[in-house]
């Protein structure tokens, strides 16, 4: 059988299957958790943008112009799913944020508490700094891990394990990889000096990170096109950021 979404066709090794999936999910995403890890003890997170960029290129550096159609990267069927898409993810960040504030108030146990120190974002800005600061940040928020991470977690890998496993099997596959690679983001926090693994917060967040991950496959779908899932990411960053500037 050719292989015709990967460019190394005549690489009877490699081909678009769960194996590559898993290939690629080890090798992005185990750096990349200590990386975050990392970025959470020092403050330095100029190494999370290089991850995210890698992970947006992987699929034009393996993938066929069949391939990266097979993914989703090609124009919308539905351009009007894009703005529902970006609408959906600003509501289940919503939920997210209420859920963490009824629980857990403005204490470290509430996830978007946490996420929001890592921004070290000074606590006496005036109302019109905040506000160059909050455009900054969402605009930061809105393009790197959107574009990286739906390429890589909703596009390739996605669709490796969908060609050998079916959709609704890669869907799972997919969306718990994406869930428990953001425990580095909050879970298994630095605070006081030391680390600590906050064990119901946890798993609240990653449930959280795996429905919201299914809400962007959804998106995928229904637009016809990764734009779906990247604008859904895209409007859930920004609803984040709002709360963490805004409401904590």
């Amino acid at each position: 059988m050719v292989n015709t979404e990967l460019r190394l066709t005549r690489n009877r090794l490699l081909q678009f299957n769960w194996v590559f999936g898993l290939i690629l999910l080890v090798a992005i995403c185990v750096p990349r958790f200590w990386l975050v890890l990392n970025a959470n003890l020092t403050g330095n997170y100029g190494s999370i943008g290089a991850i995210m960029a890698v992970s947006a290129l992987i699929p034009f550096i393996f993938l066929s112009k069949a391939g990266r159609k097979q993914i989703g990267i090609t124009k919308p069927a539905n351009y009007v799913w894009i703005l529902y898409s970006f609408l959906e993810g600003i509501a289940i960040s919503t939920v997210i944020f209420t859920l963490g504030y009824l629980l857990y108030m403005d204490t470290i146990n509430n996830w978007y508490v946490y996420i929001g120190k890592s921004y070290n974002i000074a606590t006496d800005l005036n109302a019109q700094d905040k506000l160059i600061y909050f455009i900054v940040f969402a605009v930061t928020g809105m393009c790197f891990s959107p574009i990286g991470e739906e390429l890589f977690f909703r596009g390739i890998v996605h669709s490796c394990f969908s060609s050998s496993l079916g959709e609704n099997k890669a869907s799972i596959i997919d969306s718990l990889s994406f869930a428990l690679i953001h425990l580095a983001h909050f879970g298994i926090v630095y605070i006081s000096g030391r680390w600590e693994f906050l064990f119901i917060p946890s798993i609240l967040w990653v449930v959280g990170m795996f429905i919201t991950s299914l809400i962007f496959i959804q998106c995928k779908k229904k637009s016809g096109s990764i734009l779906g899932a990247i604008a859904s990411h895209a409007g859930f960053n920004l609803a984040m950021i709002y709360f963490i500037f805004y409401q904590l």
